[in-house]
């Protein structure tokens, strides 16, 4: 039965109509559709699996791409055979004409949501070595790259050159991921995520210097020439960039665009610069859109959160879908003599090994990083999306040519992508752990709002052995903090300086606890997107249900922290009535019920520690399974001995100033 519908919808696709225009009008959208399904599908199980998304993202071109090609080869029925062709991704042949700079496009919007990133406040103590990382470690690299290349891959020296030049990137999308996931010290984190936005477009220029070298030499013109047009070229392009980004930022503090249409605005204009600085000189566009995106991370205007989120959901698509094309581009030749070539293994191991660990250790010498965080930078070095982006550019630029050993260049890529994205994905955080660059396990809570209430919420937190932050914007309120032994950010969460100084990488969960609704609720707006919308809690809204619908909407703040949603101001009543927090350990001896008789029905559960260690923040009119978790609640005591710390039933302990937790 599955296998005729297979048979159906193939023949619904194939059928009627005359073949090209049938196959542009039903065929194309149903491959892009399947693209996007793929890429997006690759994404969110990455973040299910908490694995690298690009690995996912080539699996997903391999199975639909050469895979299928191979499964068509063989002998089986009619209708399965059409019914894989449905389904099977060839992108050149699908889209033809326009697959080339469909991707050169999106690479270039990639490389502008980047440039977005770069704010030149978060290098701090990291500058040096940042620079250095890209003065000297990129031709260093492309040095011994080009070695590795001829004398390891056997490949001609203009095209160990050309493999050598582009593979000094390591890519911002995996990049990124990786960083949150190993919650690195803030130094080698900022290394890395500037090295690999600002080295994309280096490394793709360096490919083009020896491209052009390549193309201009068949046309016989002299050496001077050839390096006079390149240098031409990279200066034209940052200048394009750098200027265009400072014009769209005086449109935008003159207020010559409404809001509404900044995003759109700014996504079209990067498209203009990026044909724009290629119609001036060959291959600068990705260089100026990069420069735009700098230019205007670093320029002071309104809307720039809004206007770097929306690049950032386009990006997500574009890489998505383009890393899936990419790897379905493959054939099931290349593919097989790729693997069984020990010479592509040599120079994978060597790039990763033995390349880029000289280049690092030579070009951070003396600029500050400890040779731990210059070994850790070394070895994470995961290739993405640009190397083979425009490995598939240049690939086909070769062969245009006439160098058909230019096809080598994209198995290549990915050879080195995949290697690197793996290496780097299982091994970032064992080996930032051993060598004690990591900033803890990330599974801590961020308390916004510094006040009797809230601090005794993180006592009890901390007695439960989860870590906490508390920032506020008064130096006397954090005072109790400080004693506790708590972290504290002394500073507004809201403002542009806690983006480098607050470390992000210590908390997952936020809570808002000032007195304050709208205020807790623009903190969780802000960070919602960062941590995930199930992991901003703010205290409860008013008292009454016409208050409710009167007050700030539901999409507008975060979610109801405590499961009765008490206010500010009865949550504070209850503290100085003798309330306290309690974390009780549930089980069939003593349950919930248990604990509701002991301390009242109104007593207010915060948080519930599963027995696998994960924390569940239990909202009002939420059910719970209890047994075998560890209950945080909030309620009162018994008596008064029970506030100092003497009437604490089995299981349970007291959180309050004079009353610690049990460890």
């Amino acid at each position: 039965m599955g296998f005729e519908l297979i048979g159906l919808t193939a023949d619904m696709i194939f059928s009627a109509g005359g073949a090209d225009a049938h196959h542009v009008g039903s065929v194309l959208p149903f491959k892009i559709a399947l693209i996007g399904a793929l890429g997006i599908g690759a994404q969110w199980l990455a973040w299910k699996l908490q694995r690298p998304a690009i690995v996912l993202m080539a699996i997903a071109g391999l199975i639909f791409g050469p895979l299928v090609a191979y499964f068509m080869t063989l002998n089986m029925p009619s209708f399965l055979h059409d019914g894989l062709e449905a389904f099977h991704l060839d992108p050149q042949s699908d889209f033809g004409d326009v697959y080339r700079p469909m991707i050169g496009i999106a690479v270039a919007i990639i490389l502008f949501e980047g440039g977005l990133n770069l704010k030149f406040k978060d290098l701090g103590e990291a500058r040096s070595a940042v620079i250095r990382m890209v003065v000297l470690a990129g031709p260093i690299a492309w040095g011994l790259g080009t070695l590795a290349a001829h004398y390891l891959a056997g490949l001609e020296w203009d095209m160990a050159a050309m493999v050598g030049g582009l593979f000094i990137v390591t890519g911002p999308t995996v990049i990124m991921p990786l960083l949150r996931q190993a919650h690195l010290q803030a130094k080698p984190a900022n290394v890395l995520k500037w090295e690999g936005i600002v080295n994309d477009p280096l490394g793709a220029l360096f490919a083009v210097v020896v491209f052009e070298f390549i193309r201009i030499t068949q046309m016989d013109v002299g050496m001077a020439m050839v390096f006079g047009k390149i240098a031409f070229a990279a200066i034209l392009g940052t200048v394009v960039g750098i200027l265009s980004g400072i014009g769209m930022a005086w449109a935008f503090r003159r207020g010559l665009i409404p809001e509404y249409l900044k995003a759109p605005v700014v996504l079209a204009w990067v498209l203009v610069i990026y044909v724009l600085a290629n119609i001036l000189a060959d291959e600068t566009g990705l260089l100026a859109v990069t420069a735009l995106g700098m230019t205007m991370a670093n320029t002071k205007f309104a809307s720039m959160v809004e206007m770097r989120r929306f690049k950032e959901n386009i990006a997500i698509i574009l890489v998505s879908g383009v890393f899936v094309m990419l790897t379905a581009t493959l054939t099931p030749e290349v593919l097989r003599a790729f693997v069984q070539d020990w010479k592509v293994i040599a120079f994978v191991l060597a790039m990763m090994f033995v390349v880029r660990p000289i280049a690092v250790m030579l070009s951070t010498l003396w600029s500050g990083l400890s040779w731990k965080e210059s070994l850790l930078v070394s070895l994470i070095a995961p290739r993405g999306i640009v190397a083979v982006a425009v490995a598939g550019l240049f690939a086909a630029e070769m062969q245009a040519l006439g160098r058909a050993d230019g096809a080598i260049f994209v198995p290549l890529a990915f050879a080195l992508v995949f290697a690197t994205v793996l290496f780097a994905g299982f091994f970032i955080g064992p080996l930032a752990h051993m060598l004690k660059l990591d900033s803890g396990d990330g599974d801590g809570v961020l308390i916004v709002g510094a006040n009797p209430w809230s601090l005794g919420l993180a006592k009890a937190l901390k007695d439960m052995h989860i870590k906490v932050t508390v920032a506020d914007t008064n130096w006397r309120r954090l005072r109790g903090a400080r004693l506790e032994g708590h972290n504290t950010f002394y500073g507004e969460v809201l403002s542009e300086n806690a983006d480098y100084s607050l470390d992000h990488g210590a908390f997952n969960i936020l809570i808002a606890a000032t007195p304050n609704e709208a205020y807790n609720a623009l903190v969780c707006v802000e960070f919602a997107p960062e941590l995930g919308r199930h992991r901003v809690f703010q205290i409860g809204a008013k008292d009454n249900e016409v208050d409710q619908e009167a007050g700030i909407a539901f999409t507008s703040r975060g979610r109801t922290l405590t499961s009765r949603g008490r206010t500010f101001d009865a949550l504070t009543r209850d503290w100085w009535g003798g309330w306290r927090f309690r974390a009780t350990n549930l089980s069939g001896e003593y349950t919930l019920d248990d604990l509701y008789k002991d301390r009242g029905d109104d007593l207010d559960l915060i948080l519930a520690r599963k027995p696998d260690g994960l924390l569940e923040f239990i909202q009002p009119g939420q059910e719970f399974r209890a047994e075998g978790s560890t209950v945080l609640s909030f309620c009162p005591a018994k008596d008064t001995e029970g506030v100092r710390g003497g009437g604490a039933k089995r299981g349970e302990g007291l959180a309050g100033p004079t009353a610690p937790l049990p460890s």
